[in-house]
């Protein structure tokens, strides 16, 4: 009696099979969606990231983030007050220049490693860490405990970096402390190796990252684009800052505290640039090798690592 009931009335179980399947799916939809929340917008909390501070992992484009001993996570990411990570916009150009840069220059001593590319989120370069971080940090931790005889070496190591890269065409166009880390075991082995190439230039791979020098290490007397020579001159400042422990014109390595800082310092460094005056070099380990970068002495890079090989060092 029950089965004829509901057999006369097939209307009434159709209408409810299709709410019930309706149901099923919106709450399998939703399910779907909440994971993908979970999976692409991780706390930034997570044990499965360490973030990297700031202060030693500088970036305007992205966050780094430690995957596992020895590997680092370069994203396009930022974290909101909400403490959630999410995608960094207008920023995916500037891996890309930087992923096919460092496929071009390929392995090198003095050339940051890149390991490959993560596809989960957050996507992003995957690079070996370096053991001491970067150059301006260690620097300003570091002060006076440096040997001169590591210094003389980071000197000649600097050098060899842009050497290298200018010789596969590739301008740096952003070259400063901060841009060069530092890795080794022992005191006296720490070697300096180059990175941050998303604002670079590549002429034969039709790469611009349309970026410049900060002021202190780009002249302002030079056109505004990336040349060979806007390399060198910021090398005459990287190499001043690694043997004297302070930038052009600046009493420290240190962070600067406030923007009125940053403001006070360029318009200074960048006026005396301008004028064509620059900071005593002499009696300086390569001090004329730095200054000849900055008064357009050296047209190749080339040309500073001839004139390096002449000096007296002892590793």
């Amino acid at each position: 009696m029950l089965r004829s009931l509901f057999s006369k009335q097939p209307s009434f179980w159709k209408a409810w099979r299709e709410l019930l399947t309706s149901i099923c799916l919106k709450l399998y939809s939703l399910t779907l969606y909440v994971l993908r929340l979970n999976v692409s917008h991780p706390n930034a909390n997570s044990p499965e990231l360490v973030t990297l501070p700031a202060a030693s992992f500088p970036g305007s484009t992205a966050l780094f983030f430690r995957l596992r001993p020895g590997i680092i996570l370069k994203a396009p990411v930022k974290i909101g007050e909400d403490e959630i990570l999410r995608k960094r916009d207008n920023v995916d150009h500037y891996f890309s220049i930087e992923e096919q840069i460092l496929g071009r220059l390929g392995k090198h001593p003095r050339i940051v490693r890149l390991l490959g590319s993560r596809t989960e989120f957050p996507t992003g370069l995957l690079f070996a860490e370096a053991s001491h971080g970067n150059l301006q940090s260690f620097l300003h931790q570091y002060g006076n405990e440096i040997a001169p005889s590591l210094r003389h070496k980071w000197f000649i190591q600097a050098i060899e970096s842009i050497v290298f890269i200018h010789s596969k065409g590739v301008i740096h166009s952003d070259l400063r402390p901060e841009n060069f880390l530092v890795h080794g075991a022992l005191p006296l082995s720490l070697d300096l190796c180059l990175c941050d190439f998303g604002g670079s230039t590549c002429g034969d791979l039709q790469l611009s990252g349309g970026k410049l020098p900060n002021s202190g290490f780009f002249n302002p007397n030079d056109a505004w684009e990336a040349t060979y020579a806007v390399d060198i001159f910021a090398l005459g400042s990287v190499l001043y800052t690694i043997i004297t422990g302070r930038w052009p014109f600046r009493a420290t390595t240190g962070q600067f505290t406030s923007v009125e800082e940053i403001e006070e310092y360029d318009a200074y460094v960048d006026g005396r640039f301008a004028d064509g005056i620059f900071p005593e070099v002499e009696g300086l380990f390569g001090g004329e090798i730095i200054r000849g970068c900055w008064t357009n002495k050296f047209s190749r890079a080339a040309d500073i690592m001839a004139s390096a090989s002449q000096l007296h060092i002892k590793y």
